[in-house]
């Protein structure tokens, strides 16, 4: 074998670009990065209100006007929370007429706290937490 020790057979960028794109889109790193958008989505305390006010409204959502209102925001404020957590998979809309209604996804929302409980209890602890 002509190979020295320490040394390593080089690989064209190609190649190594190519692992790291096969890893990278895996399904679990999809998910991960889903549900870390996700959470980002909710941790600005307005987006965290409006979810709740729409959750509220039940499955029939609520208009942009009636979420408005009850969170006293400018139109363009909550036009820009609205159009984020819609991004993140969190809030649906669907248009009568004139008026758009956001109503939550609550299989992305339940999606979402099952990710962030599945380890619980897992850990070999024999005290209940969950």
């Amino acid at each position: 074998m002509d190979r020295v020790i320490g040394q390593f057979p080089q690989k064209s960028k190609k190649v190594l670009t190519g692992c790291f794109e096969i890893t990278r889109n895996s399904p679990v790193v999809d998910k991960l990065e889903q549900h870390a958008d996700q959470l980002a989505a909710l941790g600005h305390p307005m987006r965290l209100e409006i979810v709740r006010c729409v959750v509220k409204a039940g499955r029939e959502g609520s208009p942009a006007g009636a979420i408005q209102a009850a969170l006293d925001l400018p139109a363009s404020t909550l036009s820009f929370h609205l159009k984020r957590l819609s991004q993140a998979g969190l809030l649906s809309t669907r248009q009568e007429g004139t008026f758009l209604y956001y109503y939550a996804d609550y299989a992305a929302l339940r999606a979402l706290t099952e990710y962030l409980w599945q380890d619980c209890c897992k850990g070999g602890s024999k005290a209940v937490c969950c």
